[in-house]
Formats: C-alpha cells, sequence, structure tokens
C-alpha cells in the first residue's frame, strides 16, 4: 500500500529525506500524516522518523540550506523549515524511564523499537519517501477498520503517559468506527487507571479537551467516559446526556468546542481546563444567556452570528424546547443590527452613571421588543 498526497510530493519534503537518505540514513514519515492520508483526511504535520542523531539530522539539514530549529533536541527531535513547510525530525527512540508524564529516552537504530514505545497502532505506521507503508506493529488492518488500539498492553501505554486515557477518547471521536464500539481492553484499562489523571497539567488536559469536542460527533466518545468515570475526574460535575441531541441540532454547522463544553457544565470549567480569559468569559456569556428570554435576533445581538447560534441551541437542548422558526436568519438580523438609541442621544441631559444606567434601560426594552422598537418609541 502507499500513501500519495500534495504534502509527500513538496520539494521541500521530498529535498529534506533525499538529504538524510543520501547520508546513508533512513527517513521515513510517521504517525498523523501517514495515518491521515490513508484515510483521505487533510495532513496538517509533517513527521519523520530517522535513524540519524539529531545533531547529524540538524546538519544534513543546514548543508542543505535549509533552517533548523532545536525545538526538542534533549528528546531527540529538530525542526526543519524545508521550502516554507515545518518537519518535524525525530531519532528512532524507546522509553527507558516513564512517570506518567513524561519519559526518560534513549535512541534506537531500529524502527520496530520506534513503533513499539507509540500511544495508538493506528499511529504506527511509517511512510518511505515514495510512499510506501512501512507497518511494523501490524496496525493498517485497525486503521482500515477504524479500530482503535493501544500498542502492546493497554494498561502499561497508559501508565506511561497519562494523558493517553483523554487521547484514546479523542482519537475514537476522530478516527474510530461509531458503529464497531470502542476497544474493551483499552476503554476497561482507561476506567481502572482515571486516577492517573489527577497528575497532570491542567493546560494538557484542557488541550485534549478541546481537541475532543471539536470532533464532528464527539458524543458517543464523551458518554463513554462518563460510564468509565473519566469525566467526572476531568470536568466534575458535568453531565454529557445533553451533547448527543446538541449535536443532533446542529446539522451543518461548524462544530464548536466552546457550544460543546457549555453543554457539558460542571464545576470550575475554566479552571480546570485552563481556558483563556476570552475563552472562560464566552463560556460564562453562553450559559447566562440561556437563562434569558431573549429572542434569537436578541441573541445574535448581544453574542454576534456564532454566539448567538451557541444559545439557541443551547436553550433548546437544556430546556428541551424547538427551534423557533428561521432562527439562524434571525441570529444574523440581530448580529447586524445597531442600537437605534445612542449615549449622545441622551446628553446633556443625562451625564455619568444616570447616563449608562438609562441606556442600559433602553436597551433591555429594545431587546425584549425584538429590536423592534425605534428610536422615537424608546425615547418617546
Amino acid at each position: 500500500m502507499k500513501v500519495t498526497g500534495d504534502w509527500l510530493d513538496h520539494p521541500g519534503t521530498q529535498a529534506l529525506c533525499a538529504a538524510i537518505e543520501g547520508a546513508g540514513h533512513r527517513a521515513l514519515f510517521v504517525g498523523g500524516c501517514v495515518r491521515n492520508a490513508l484515510l483521505g483526511v487533510p495532513v496538517a504535520d509533517v513527521d519523520i522518523a530517522t535513524d540519524a542523531r539529531p545533531d547529524v539530522v540538524a546538519q544534513l539539514a543546514a548543508d542543505a540550506g535549509f533552517r533548523v530549529v532545536p525545538t526538542g533536541i534533549d528528546h531527540g527531535t529538530v525542526t526543519v523549515i524545508a521550502a516554507g513547510v515545518p518537519h518535524e525530525v525525530t531519532t528512532f527512540r524507546h522509553d527507558v524511564e516513564t512517570d506518567g508524564r513524561r519519559a526518560v529516552v534513549a535512541f534506537a537504530a531500529d524502527v520496530a523499537e520506534d513503533a513499539a514505545r507509540r500511544d495508538f497502532t493506528m499511529n504506527a505506521l511509517y511512510a518511505d519517501a515514495r510512499g510506501r507503508v512501512i507497518d511494523p506493529l501490524g496496525g493498517l488492518p485497525d486503521l482500515v477498520a477504524r479500530r482503535l488500539r493501544f500498542v502492546g498492553d493497554a494498561h502499561q501505554r497508559i501508565r506511561e503517559d497519562y494523558l493517553r486515557i483523554l487521547r484514546f477518547f479523542r482519537f475514537h471521536a476522530h478516527y474510530g468506527d461509531p458503529e464497531g464500539g470502542m476497544d474493551a481492553e483499552a476503554l476497561a484499562a482507561a476506567a481502572e487507571l482515571a486516577e492517573g489523571l489527577d497528575g497532570l497539567s491542567r493546560e494538557r488536559i484542557g488541550a485534549e479537551m478541546r481537541k475532543l469536542l471539536a470532533a464532528p460527533d464527539p458524543a458517543p466518545a464523551v458518554a463513554a467516559m462518563a460510564q468509565a468515570g473519566v469525566l467526572a475526574r476531568v470536568l466534575p460535575g458535568s453531565d454529557a446526556r445533553a451533547l448527543a441531541p446538541l449535536v443532533h441540532l446542529e446539522g451543518g454547522l461548524t462544530p464548536r468546542w466552546q457550544r460543546r463544553l457549555a453543554a457539558l457544565g460542571g464545576q470550575d470549567v475554566a479552571a480546570r481546563l485552563r481556558l483563556s480569559r476570552a475563552e472562560a468569559a464566552e463560556i460564562a456569556a453562553l450559559g447566562d444567556a440561556v437563562g434569558r428570554g431573549w429572542s434569537p435576533a436578541a441573541l445574535g445581538w448581544k453574542l454576534g452570528v456564532s454566539g448567538g447560534q451557541d444559545a439557541v441551541l443551547l436553550r433548546a437542548v437544556l430546556l428541551e424546547s424547538p427551534l423557533p422558526p428561521d432562527w439562524q436568519a434571525e441570529v444574523a438580523r440581530g448580529a447586524g443590527s445597531i442600537m437605534p438609541v445612542a449615549a449622545a442621544d441622551l446628553m446633556p441631559g443625562l451625564q455619568g452613571a444616570a447616563l449608562g444606567v438609562r441606556l442600559k434601560e433602553l436597551e433591555a426594552l429594545w431587546l425584549a421588543s425584538d429590536l423592534q422598537l425605534t428610536k422615537d418609541a424608546l425615547l418617546g
């Protein structure tokens, strides 16, 4: 089997592989670029595995005229910018010591050793510069069947890095077969070792949850997380039941993790997932909007098009009510509307705090009228 794609034929990518192979070393594409190319999914990042040591890779790349960034040289990784495309080039490795968060690695000469330390069989696929697939661990049938399995023993893989619990659910949401269910051994291991998530940084957990909730349909994976006790570990007080109906109502809208996270709820969500101030404010605004009686147009004016759509969908799901007629057009109408009364219209009669209070009162009246009241009506 072969992989194909514009990324593979990129002149910078081919020139970098030629530089490494010309010195007698192997240059193999690995991981996401191979997996996605075989699935017909867009390739975002190009990773290369090699038996050349990092200092050798850096020198070969520099000699070929490429820019080299020592992004993770202690772990065997250098980033090579070739013809404008970044490539992470990592020396074959095997784990010497792990503590559930980070690993001490040693360099290896054999691709099979490198494959054995990877998380899932579908991520342990390689391809040479000609696109020919190399499958050291027999992961290709799993990929074809969209069957997500850990490499080797699931318990051992998770103990090496507990973040792999969340990666298991995230990868299943993006690449697994929803009809085929989850690998029983992996699911059992995730449930048994969920306590290990407590030792991970909130930044890492938050990053995984964002990616999981951005999947086309994360509902089955999140439901399995809840049943395994994993969701309660990372988001105490959350409830996965609203997610499936929300995804159904979204239709063809772009998946937004913010909308889905607001549906899950939970305690101290912003702190537990290390949300930025802007992200936390957006989630809070959605929660506030759901509880108000604003029309879709009013929601569009308050939150913009995407936020207004999110609020309408969340209200329908959480309050178990039907979507209003023409709700998307109404949200867009509101987002494009302008409050008919401005501060200048109330001055100089009102100043300072009194001016602000009156503007808020008029805004509330305008919102309650579905943005229908005119300037004369508001000031009359």
